[in-house]
């Protein structure tokens, strides 16, 4: 899977947050988000809003790690908040413009993606994956762009799902899924396996279920899921119900892999 270019990325998170925008500035501020059933929309309009405040520090303190990061106070009306939003957009992407991708910076994810360009993939496919739940909040869904929803598939299987800590260990089985995109022409494919390890404040886990990305392994799959890109996209992030995808292969493998996807990603 080919990675799309910074300037993708960047283009995508324009559009997607003048999109989430536009959509949420329709719906009544109490209007319930079924994604995120714990969330009206003026919840979710806060919620990106907050994320993409606290990338903006993140890059604009780069590489330094955001421990001075103070969080922005939420305003008290809707409307408000929308405005506090396209202003937060606007300041994140001028600073992640202007960054360059292969800059050091401080993320969450593994050593190799402390760099800026984890900022502009992940936040990209956050922006996404919000307007589609801005959205099926207002009843007014339009579709996922190809390219990046081809690209949210290998960034939710192997950051989202894939990483794996430091004090971690995966232990591979002879077992694969393949996730192919019909309209796209591409393939995720993941090993299956269990993890254990023992967590910095002392917890141990142990035979966990787990998958990890790997090369197509030149062997039939051991349990395929099929669909459009977009239709893959949003299933992974739990947007979209089993039936717009199509699943085949063995019952134990499906139940592994619906083990390591049932986890909450939100």
């Amino acid at each position: 899977m080919t990675r799309l270019a910074p300037a993708a990325y960047l283009h995508h998170l324009r559009v997607e947050s003048a999109r989430f925008a536009e959509v949420l500035g329709s719906c009544p501020p109490d209007a319930r988000v079924p994604s995120c059933p714990d969330w009206d929309v003026a919840d979710l309009a806060w919620h990106l809003t907050e994320v993409q405040h606290f990338w903006t520090h993140v890059i604009r303190h780069r590489p330094a790690p955001p421990e001075a990061y103070v969080e922005p106070e939420r305003p008290a009306t809707y409307a408000e908040i929308l405005a506090t939003f396209r202003a937060t957009h606007d300041a994140f992407a001028a600073v992640l413009g202007a960054a360059d991708p292969a800059e050091p910076a401080w993320s969450w994810s593994v050593p190799g993606d402390q760099r800026v360009g984890f900022t502009y993939r992940r936040q990209a496919h956050e922006a996404l994956i919000h307007r589609l739940d801005a959205e099926l909040a207002a009843g007014a869904i339009t579709g996922l762009p190809a390219d990046l929803a081809a690209d949210g598939i290998d960034e939710a299987l192997g950051v989202m799902y894939g990483g794996l800590p430091p004090w971690g260990r995966f232990d591979p089985r002879p077992q694969y899924a393949e996730f192919r995109a019909t309209d796209t022409a591409t393939s995720v494919w993941v090993q299956l396996g269990t993890f254990s390890g023992t967590t910095p404040e002392g917890v141990e886990r142990s035979d966990e279920p787990d998958q990890h990305v790997v090369a197509a392994p030149g062997v039939p799959a051991d349990l395929v899921v099929t669909g459009t890109a977009a239709d893959l996209d949003a299933w992974l992030w739990h947007r979209v119900s089993d039936e717009r995808v199509t699943i085949t292969g063995a019952d134990d493998v499906r139940a592994h892999v619906g083990a390591v996807l049932g986890q909450a990603i939100d």
